[in-house]
């Protein structure tokens, strides 16, 4: 297929916020029956540029063009009646209504002034079944019942009602199980040999390599390069995005093992089964496994959130009872979930407000708040951990989610735990940040606390752990040293129910 024009023109975009010059004459185009990645570090301006494309936001200065003609978007309808959808990274999901009523929102089927409950449901599961998601997604499910990855894949089933020139992704992954990622790819390259343009965002090199024609990498608002995807390689986009060599994301600051600091014994709920490990002082332990493996759960459950019905947890040698959060908190765990925004994050408070919610205590007197106090451990902890605000009152929903996750880790290392949980810690994170958190997980572990790492990504887990254990259905399968761990070791522990066809005790 001839590119010729491109569907989609952006010319000349810049957006400024109160402080910040979020993009800087930026132009990308769009071609129909192709892919562009679109690539950059968390602030870079990625999340901008698409606002701009769905309608959101208003540019300050450039254009849009839509097949060669000039348009201006008012708001998000206009976007979608010119054939763009955008599918944010954080879907919107209406939560007491059906799957099927928020695929078909605005355009549900009606028999008369009612709704035709049945023709609703029945076209539900056809467009389910033609894309691929048919055994992952029940169209009579309620929203608040979806995961993250259903919610993911119902905010991509919306983007294909009516007509669409162009989709844009933004980390359309980052919640999805392997079999649902392969699911996805092959529905966005039936799109795109349909000649629907792709606009693609992610953080996952491996992703871009297999899926995108060209990549444009975008750093502080502004292009610095697109590149034709056969002639580039993963360390010249890292270098255009980041301006620096990350040759060597673990750095490793040197910890001793110390005492055990958790101990996990037995620990079962409807979720998990018979679990028991031991963290020590100034160790870092990742929990590994495939999606539905239990180690959020477990997470949940250790630091308070998830009711135990049997086991228990102590902490530096105390059993505690973990009836809530709080008496977690009390007792020294602390936990930075993987919905940080769902779950860790006040979104429309300020950075000073998020870091030091869980210290309160310790800056009040006579139940009042000293806000000198306050504002300074705030913009101790902005420096200490390069926090990228225009200040510590800028509300923390404005930032990255870099940014965000580095500011949830504030709030940790400003209670100073004995035990620190992190769930899925990188996850939306770029390349630049994920360094950056890196080094902040390692200096914790050589101040002495005890780490439990969930993660997703093998090299993250390998580059990060003293030891690994690996879960499958609610239990462990096994236990690796770092210097015995594998992939392919990590994967054969993840996978023993299929592999053996029986359920895998601890």
């Amino acid at each position: 297929m001839s590119e010729g024009h491109p569907i989609l023109l952006a010319e000349g975009i810049s957006k400024a916020f109160v402080g910040v010059q979020a993009l800087r004459d930026v132009t990308i185009e769009v071609h129909a029956g192709k892919v562009l990645a679109l690539i950059g570090e968390n602030g870079a301006g990625k999340s901008t540029l698409l606002k701009i494309l769905s309608g959101d936001y208003k540019p300050d200065a450039g254009h849009l063009l839509i097949d060669g003609e000039r348009v201006e978007f008012g708001s998000t309808a206009d976007a979608r009646r010119s054939g763009i959808r955008v599918i944010a990274q954080e879907p919107e999901i209406i939560p007491h209504v059906s799957v099927a009523e928020n695929i078909h929102v605005g355009e549900l089927p009606r028999r008369g002034r009612l709704l035709d409950r049945r023709r609703l449901m029945q076209r539900t599961r056809d467009d389910l079944d033609r894309y691929g998601f048919g055994a992952a997604l029940d169209p009579s499910m309620v929203g608040s019942r979806l995961s993250p990855a259903q919610r993911q894949l119902v905010e991509i089933m919306r983007a294909l009602a009516g007509e669409t020139k162009v989709i844009a992704l933004d980390e359309p992954t980052s919640s999805l199980s392997d079999h649902e990622v392969e699911s996805l790819f092959r529905l966005l390259r039936r799109l795109r040999d349909d000649g629907v343009a792709l606009l693609y965002v992610s953080h996952r090199m491996a992703e871009m390599f297999e899926l995108a024609d060209r990549i444009t990498v975008l750093r502080d608002g502004a292009v610095v390069g697109s590149r034709d995807v056969r002639e580039t390689s993963e360390q010249e986009l890292v270098h255009m995005m980041v301006g620096r060599d990350l040759s060597n994301m673990f750095v490793r600051k040197p910890h001793e093992r110390g005492p055990v600091m958790l101990s996990v014994r037995g620990v079962s709920n409807e979720h998990v089964h018979d679990v028991s490990f031991d963290v020590h002082a100034g160790e870092v332990v990742a929990l590994a496994g495939l999606v539905g493996a239990g180690r959020s759960e477990l997470a949940r459950a250790i630091a308070g959130g998830d009711a135990i019905t049997s086991g228990h947890v102590e902490v530096a040698g105390r059993p505690v009872k973990l009836r809530s959060p709080r008496d977690a908190i009390r007792a020294g765990l602390g936990l930075a979930p993987e919905e940080r925004k769902a779950q860790a994050l006040l979104l429309q408070r300020s950075v000073r407000d998020n870091v030091s919610l869980v210290v309160l205590n310790r800056l009040s007197r006579a139940h009042f708040i000293r806000r000198g106090r306050e504002r300074e451990l705030a913009q101790r902890f902005v420096r200490q951990l390069n926090i990228r605000t225009p200040s510590i009152e800028h509300p923390i929903g404005e930032l990255s989610g870099g940014n965000q996750q580095k500011a949830v880790l504030a709030r940790w290392l400003a209670r100073r735990p004995k035990v620190l949980v992190l769930d899925e810690p990188t996850r939306g994170v770029d390349v630049g940040a994920k360094a950056e958190i890196y080094g902040i997980i390692s200096e914790l572990a050589a101040d002495g606390i005890a780490l439990l790492v969930i993660s997703s990504e093998l090299p993250e887990v390998l580059g990060l752990a003293d030891r690994i254990i690996v879960m499958q259905s609610g239990r462990v399968t096994g236990e690796l040293a770092r210097d015995n761990a594998s992939e392919e070791s990590i994967l054969a522990l993840a996978m023993s129910d299929e592999l053996t066809g029986s359920g895998a005790q601890p």
